[in-house]
């Protein structure tokens, strides 16, 4: 049978040393061993938990904590792209932004690279200009009171990250606009009705009014001719009809529809001595 020999002296002392501090250790900021080892041979035989094993081990150092991309702002790509507004009404550009948190929201004209808001504040002495944002949305809006035709052209809306992030929205202004339908050149047999239609479109609000010329002449509904009517319907679309019962030659020239919000449109009636020909 194999004599045990004695434990080297170094051995022997750093086992007595791991006795003492152990003993002295702290578990919890209660004084006393480690949870579940009474003694040096239960610390040297048993197998420790996941948890005594981390108590044994040495703590590695905290890395410093990097901000996911996945946490930075962007924006949201369904915001449109391409915005239209009717002329003296107010247009909306929408920006839609995820995850904005500590940054900013600003909006840039192109067209002469003007700074028109920074978050809620305003940096134009255009006072139709101004940032709208409610803090249960992720909408920040400019928004363009009387919209013109010179309000026409690309904003950019910009997120204070580094490098800054962009996001591009058209503005198209629409102007009311008249036409008689059925131009340039009408032909109406003598004798017979002469019906034109002009229609006016984009205006923010049906115009005042709606006055028809012949020969540059204002049309005078009362005049001795008689059988001279106008019928005007307004809505989104504005439609004007102009009726001259039993046309003459003399009626045959330049007839213009002139609404009191959008420019004139023209047509040029011929009155025909007889049946047109279809040949």
């Amino acid at each position: 049978m194999p004599i045990a020999h004695p434990l080297p002296l170094c051995v022997a002392w750093l086992l007595l040393l791991v006795v003492i501090v152990m003993s002295d250790m702290t578990n919890g900021g209660v004084q006393g061993p480690i949870e579940g080892y009474n003694s040096l041979d239960d610390l040297l035989t048993t197998t420790p938990t996941p948890g005594q094993a981390a108590m044994l081990l040495p703590t590695a150092p905290t890395a410093a904590y990097t901000h996911p991309k996945w946490m930075e702002p962007y924006f949201d790509p369904s915001t449109p792209r391409n915005v239209t507004a009717l002329m003296g009404k107010s247009a909306y550009l929408s920006c839609r932004v995820r995850n904005l948190a500590n940054k900013t929201v600003s909006w840039i004209r192109h067209r002469d690279i003007h700074i028109l808001t920074v978050g809620s504040y305003t940096y134009t002495s255009d006072q139709r200009f101004q940032a709208t944002h409610h803090q249960d949305t992720e909408d920040w809006t400019l928004q363009i009171k009387w919209a013109q035709k010179r309000d026409a052209g690309m904003y950019e809306c910009q997120i204070s990250t580094q490098p800054v992030r962009s996001y591009f929205v058209r503005l198209n202004v629409v102007v009311p606009t008249a036409t008689i339908l059925g131009g340039p050149d009408l032909h109406v047999d003598k004798g017979s009705t002469i019906n034109l239609t002009c229609t006016v479109k984009f205006s923010p609000e049906p115009p005042a009014y709606i006055f028809w010329y012949h020969h540059e002449e204002v049309i005078n509904y009362d005049s001795s001719r008689g059988g001279v009517s106008v019928i005007t319907e307004k809505g989104d679309v504005t439609t004007s009809f102009l009726l001259i019962q039993n046309a003459d030659l003399a009626d045959s020239g330049k007839y213009s529809c002139a609404p009191s919000n959008a420019d004139v449109a023209s047509v040029r009636v011929h009155v025909l001595n007889g049946h047109i020909s279809t040949q």
